[in-house]
């Protein structure tokens, strides 16, 4: 590696991989244990049993598209939602003995559990039903998916304020919260008292009127309050004008059909799955609020930049913590504009906590794969999305961009690192030799190609290599060959 002449110098061939990946120094930090769930809380692999259980129907349904429907054949209508096309759901009914409707339920379903995947206006199968007979993890991470988006599983009512229906929607989790502190059934007159509270807190933070429940009035009453016929039409109903009754009627039987309670006698129960799914939650709510290195409340870019030198687990729990404390939309944007900074080391950062983000982020890691300065990052993110492994995702990379990735890394490493480190990273380059490796960076036009350069050859230890490497980045700069 170090050989005098420069010409002649060989690279060892070792798979690229981005600053993230490399090792950091360690932070000194004390750990929080690892929580343990509440007492009588099945073993995971009941949990999943029962996962695999309420998730049945929409495995089978995947299944039979991922048999049935191959590459080039219509598995999904053209609207870009991923809704079975009409011809697709009669053929699924009558080769599984089912209506359509329970084909396009079991469907939806589905994915929502990610046992499917949308990718523009097709879908294909997603990899936990890969995994579905064999990893307890995925299954509940999937079931989870489902418990998440109960309020799209199962119809909201269409006569009822929208706005109403949020406020219980995101009222929810409170309710929840009770019934898993409570281990045991609770009067639903109980729980509207308290989804009430929790409405009125989130109206007085918004500066709204405090719900009053409707009172209901005598006939006679009724006549007396009605309004002569020329007189102004009626305002048009509020939230605050929408009982809070049906709708937490309807939150209990949408939490019911995806497994989470059971719900009839005017009382409703957690079950096993449902009370584990509310503890992981708060868990992660308690992770949010002690987060090691108090990054929670700062801007991703902020929050990547407190996670550089956490090692890769420590910097995961960040990433997490952080996500969770916003919508995942908003976190994945903030995320992608840290990522088009000048900070090479954000960049590959950014990544990082974007593959913690998982699906949801497919999206927008695709439409940025089109920018040069991120097309390496998003092409592994991808790779690596669609189950290739880490350590051969960079064979999609063409000869071009895996050298772009290498400069960005070596960029990340000058501003961030140490020489040792700059100097070890010289063997991740893809060309045999140093020459090889000179002429492709400065053929591949990278901002930061002599800053790299300059910053290799004084750290590098052979004179003779430091030298060449010195004579390229002049080369770059003054635009000789």
């Amino acid at each position: 590696m170090t050989s005098r002449n420069p010409r002649d110098s060989r690279l060892r061939l070792v798979s690229p991989r981005t600053l993230a990946a490399a090792p950091r120094a360690a932070v000194t930090q004390r750990r929080r244990p690892a929580p343990r769930p509440p007492e009588g809380t099945p073993p995971p692999v009941e949990l999943a049993r029962m996962a695999r259980a309420v998730l049945a129907d929409a495995a089978r349904v995947a299944r039979w598209a991922d048999a049935a429907l191959r590459p080039g054949r219509e598995g999904a209508s053209p609207d870009g939602k991923g809704t079975l096309s009409a011809a697709t759901a009669e053929r699924a009914a009558a080769e599984l003995g089912l209506t359509p409707a329970q084909v396009r339920h079991d469907w939806d379903t589905a994915r929502l559990a990610g046992l499917v995947e949308v990718h523009g206006d097709s879908a294909r199968p997603g990899w936990r039903l890969r995994a579905w007979n064999r990893d307890d993890s995925a299954v509940l991470r999937g079931w989870v998916a489902f418990f998440d988006a109960w309020s799209i599983a199962y119809p909201e009512p269409e006569d009822r304020e929208p706005a109403a229906v949020a406020e219980v929607v995101s009222a929810m989790p409170q309710v929840l919260s009770f019934l898993q502190l409570s281990a045991g059934p609770v009067p639903v007159e109980q729980l509207l008292d308290l989804l009430a509270q929790r409405v009125t807190e989130l109206r007085t933070e918004r500066c709204e009127v405090p719900y009053v429940p409707p009172v209901a009035h005598h006939p006679s009453d009724e006549a007396l309050r009605a309004a002569p016929a020329d007189s102004e039409p009626a305002a048009e109903p509020t939230a605050e004008d929408t009982p809070l009754a049906p709708l937490l009627d309807w939150s209990l039987r949408a939490l019911a059909s995806v497994g989470a309670l059971t719900y009839g006698d005017g009382q409703a129960t957690l079950t096993p799955l449902g009370s584990w799914a509310v503890w992981v939650k708060l868990e992660q709510i308690c992770v949010a609020a002690q987060s090691p290195a108090g990054n929670i409340e700062v801007s991703a870019e902020d929050m990547l930049r407190g996670c550089a030198q956490l090692r890769p687990n420590a910097a995961r729990a960040e990433y997490r913590a952080w996500l969770a404390a916003r919508p995942v939309g908003g976190a994945v944007t903030e995320l992608i504009d840290a990522a088009r900074g000048e900070d090479a080391l954000i960049r590959g950062l950014a990544f990082e906590a974007l593959r913690v983000v998982g699906a949801p982020a497919e999206p927008d890691v695709r439409t940025v794969a089109d920018e040069t300065p991120l097309r390496p990052y998003a092409l592994l993110w991808l790779a690596e999305h669609e189950g290739a492994d880490p350590e051969d995702a960079h064979e999609v990379l063409t000869r071009e961009e895996s050298t772009w990735l290498w400069v960005d890394t070596a960029a990340a490493v000058a501003d961030h690192g140490e020489a040792p480190l700059l100097v070890r990273h010289l063997e991740s380059a893809v060309q045999p030799t140093v020459p090889a490796l000179l002429d492709e960076v400065r053929a591949v036009g990278h901002p930061r190609t002599v800053q790299v350069l300059v910053a290799l050859a004084a750290a590098h230890p052979d004179p003779a290599l430091a030298k060449a490497v010195r004579r390229a980045a002049f080369q770059v700069h003054t635009g000789g060959s």
